[in-house]
């Protein structure tokens, strides 16, 4: 099976993206896969300061041409390793520009494009999604609701869009990425410490709310990433 890029899209900020891409880092290192981080967030690279000294990791700009260029060449230097792409809240510009760049080389780099594409409850999360699916069609996407926002229900723009119906008719998941405490996420990004060691550092009641959390997201992350 080809090897999977993992683009953790949105956006905009603070809708999650950041601790869905830490969650799925941790899930394929927990399950054996080789992995290289690309972060594109070169303002606020939160996700490659908690983890590049544990996985191969990237800084990328896909503001510009160039960082498009880097992206599919890294991509195909290191063919071994299942790719988590984790893009900054500015990049819808960037992708529109220039993605076409990678999306024109999938085949021959032999790789499957997988997007998640994190959501809270407004209405700009969707028009960015709408968006981003012009530009890059070669690609299956799993919407991913943050439960931080709010239980399943509560996404009811998503839930009842003509949106949802195209993205699960081609093959997509719509999915509720569970809720972390505050207290615990905060511990992640303060101390900037990969899932892995938290689990292992942070004090008694904190490592039983993450290690909740963490066999929740694994459930979630199972339906998309076998």
């Amino acid at each position: 099976m080809a090897k999977r890029i993992y683009l953790i899209g949105g956006s905009k900020g603070g809708v999650g993206k950041s601790l869905v891409s830490m969650a799925v880092l941790d899930h394929l290192q927990a399950g054996g896969e080789n992995v290289l981080l690309i972060d594109s967030d070169t303002s606020n690279p939160d996700v490659w300061k908690a983890y590049h000294e544990v996985v191969r990791s990237e800084l990328v700009n896909l503001d510009e041409a160039d960082g498009w260029i880097q992206l599919v060449n890294l991509c195909d230097e290191h063919r071994d390793a299942t790719v988590v792409l984790n893009t900054a809240a500015r990049n819808n510009q960037g992708v529109s520009a220039y993605g076409v760049t990678l999306h024109n080389t999938l085949a021959e780099l032999d790789r499957q494009l997988v997007t998640l594409w994190v959501i809270n409850r407004q209405r700009d999360s969707l028009e960015l999604l709408k968006e981003y699916l012009e530009t890059i069609t070669a690609t299956t996407v799993h919407v991913i609701r943050n439960g931080y926002f709010g239980e399943e229900k509560k996404f009811e723009l998503y839930n009842v869009s003509k949106l949802r119906e195209s993205i699960e008719g081609r093959g997509g998941r719509s999915l509720l990425f569970p809720d972390l405490a505050d207290r615990v996420s905060d511990n992640l990004y303060s101390q900037r410490m990969p899932i892995a060691q938290a689990a292992k550092a942070l004090p008694i009641g904190n490592r039983a709310e993450l290690l909740r959390w963490r066999g929740e997201v694994s459930k979630v992350l199972m339906e998309i990433t076998t």
